[in-house]
């Protein structure tokens, strides 16, 4: 944390010089200030696009989970671009740094959601992404979490843009592996109840399983003894609506 300390002083100044993620102009710092993180770099980028969709006291209360207090008297935008530079930080500092991610156990907005599980949409993504082109992946993050007013926003002048992120958000990639990745279930399952429901599509060779942090539902992964199994599962249990406020989602990895 004691980066963290040393380069959060500078949020202050940084802030003002990032439009607000209404504004529908590509965001860039003021070359005279002295940034903590690029924000040219599309690591932060999508950072950025991930924490703008968050509630004010969510990104407060992670802050304060890492040990940084944010003043008071901060505004809205202030506040989420000190969780950018602090994620980007804590992270390695930009995207050239090779680290290894993995999911979290709930998503902050179905944007973050969808680069994690829909691998068509993430593929796209990371194209735009490494073209440095922060106006498609604005649209992109806005029609993920608000697809009714990212089409009146961008639907005339990104028609044939959006139309390939719906495709790829419904694409189902072929299952090559026995190993499905799973979230969703109800926690009331139990680990037992769970793996006896799925061995009724094949055996189950190995099931790893937690609930999440509201103790809600179930997640982690299963290898069945088959690829033939892990197709079924996934054709029997993905998009299933089990009435715990979000799909099962069953991915094969």
């Amino acid at each position: 944390m004691k980066t963290a300390c040393i380069i959060l002083p500078l949020l202050a100044s940084s802030a003002s010089a990032f439009v607000a993620p209404n504004c529908r102009a590509t965001a860039r710092p003021a070359a005279s200030l002295k940034m903590a993180i690029d924000y040219n770099d599309p690591a932060v980028m999508e950072e950025f696009n991930m924490v703008q969709t968050m509630e004010y006291d969510e990104v407060v209360a992670e802050l304060a989970a890492s040990g940084v207090r944010a003043p008071a008297d901060m505004g809205d935008m202030d506040v989420k671009l000190m969780l950018v530079e602090l994620r980007t930080v804590m992270n390695g500092g930009s995207s050239s740094n090779n680290v290894v991610k993995t999911p979290p156990a709930k998503f902050g907005s179905k944007f973050e959601e969808y680069l994690w599980t829909k691998p068509f949409f993430a593929e796209i993504y990371e194209n735009i992404k490494a073209n440095g082109d922060h106006n498609k992946m604005n649209v992109a993050a806005e029609y993920c979490n608000d697809p009714e007013n990212a089409l009146q926003a961008y639907g005339k002048a990104y028609a044939q843009f959006i139309d390939e992120i719906e495709a790829a958000l419904n694409a189902k990639p072929e299952v090559t592996s026995p190993t499905v990745q799973f979230s969703g279930f109800p926690a009331n399952m139990g680990e037992m109840g769970l793996k006896m429901t799925l061995e009724a599509l094949g055996e189950v060779a190995d099931m790893s399983c937690s609930q999440s942090d509201d103790g809600i539902t179930l997640f982690g992964e299963v290898t069945f003894g088959s690829v033939d199994s892990a197709k079924a599962a996934i054709e029997q249990y993905d998009g299933m609506d089990m009435g715990m406020g979000d799909k099962l989602q069953m991915i094969s990895i």
